[in-house]
């Protein structure tokens, strides 16, 4: 017996892949694994909005999110969007909010940037099929026609939780309101890396994320347990909402209760009159996403451009390499657009 488990063993190191295999796999069947140079340029961040895309620098920085990191770290969250991103918080007659313009920035060379087609063009061949296919089956069931806010959260096991219920649901859009990262502790395990497909805002104050909210088409529903809270049962989801949730204690502040737009509230049938707050949050957002569907007919409502511009933010954000080989990839694109002499 303890032969043959020598022998599996010895069977199943000899078949594991090494460096040099994998970088031998032909197209399509893996990553081509390319070196990068770590950067040192950052640009400061007004109100912890990534309002702009990396500068080529930020780009080639390996990104590995922690929510702990995220948080504390508003440059990280800067980082992590890699297309675009629009500098004005209005929607300008459009039917939601989207965040991103079709171009990726490669330097500061106007030339140096590509577009979300180019973008795909340029990573397919190194990301695996199934890896593209659960790309294009998440984006096509992304929204932002609702977004998720986080009031002074004190765990970040509750904030790890709520950002892997926002992605598990479909919700593109999450902010962070004033929480105390130096409280916070690593729950990665708990959001099992949801925050890196996300886009986070972190704000300093309720008052200027939800001007920049409103200013975006969005209702404010702040959860609240009173005489004038509606049930979230009795309210219409498919209009743009941003639903906000708060501490652990002592729930939403009084100052994001009076710049809400509507109070609501999940019925209770038992003893206790709240949920945790985690709890909470799936439970709102799971609902708003049932009562899409039972009113549109969908959730995700993404429009053909919109969804190829983050299916390209998906894929630069999937590995290390994929930034290095879009940077290549606009490269060689320079080089045969200037003409010869």
């Amino acid at each position: 017996m303890s032969s043959c488990q020598t022998l599996l063993r010895t069977s199943l190191q000899s078949n594991r892949p090494t460096a040099s295999s994998l970088l031998s796999l032909p197209q399509g069947q893996g990553l081509r694994i390319v070196p990068y140079r770590v950067g040192s340029s950052l640009r400061p961040c007004h109100h912890y909005h990534a309002a702009a895309s990396a500068s080529s620098n930020e780009a080639l920085l390996p990104i590995q999110p922690k929510v702990e990191n995220l948080l504390s770290n508003p440059h990280d969250v800067v980082r992590l969007m890699k297309m675009e991103r629009r500098h004005d918080d209005s929607i300008n007659g459009a039917h939601h909010w989207f965040p991103y313009l079709d171009n990726f920035r490669c330097g500061a060379d106007a030339d140096a940037s590509l577009t979300s087609a180019e973008v795909l063009e340029a990573l397919s061949p190194h990301i695996l099929d199934v890896r593209q296919d659960k790309f294009r089956n998440v984006v096509r069931n992304r929204t932002y026609s609702l977004c998720l806010v986080v009031e002074g959260l004190c765990d970040l096991g509750n904030v790890s939780a709520t950002f892997r219920s926002a992605d598990a649901l479909g919700f593109q859009s999450v902010h962070v309101v004033s929480c105390d990262s130096k409280r916070y502790r690593d729950n990665r395990h708990v959001s099992m890396g949801a925050e890196k497909w996300l886009d986070i805002e972190l704000w300093n104050s309720i008052h200027d994320c939800f001007q920049v909210l409103k200013s975006r088409g969005y209702r404010i529903a702040t959860t609240h347990v009173g005489m004038d809270a509606v049930s979230i049962y009795d309210m219409d989801w498919s209009h743009p909402t941003a639903i906000v949730v708060g501490n652990e204690n002592g729930g939403i502040t009084n100052e994001a209760l009076e710049l809400s737009d509507l109070h609501c509230s999940i019925p209770m049938k038992g003893m206790v009159d709240s949920f945790n707050v985690s709890v909470a949050a799936g439970i709102l957002m799971h609902h708003a996403v049932c009562d899409r569907k039972s009113r549109l007919g969908y959730h995700g409502d993404l429009t053909s451009e919109e969804s190829q511009i983050l299916l390209a933010e998906f894929s630069l954000r999937h590995s290390k390499s994929a930034i290095s080989i879009a940077h290549e990839y606009a490269k060689r694109k320079s080089v045969m657009l200037t003409p010869k002499l």
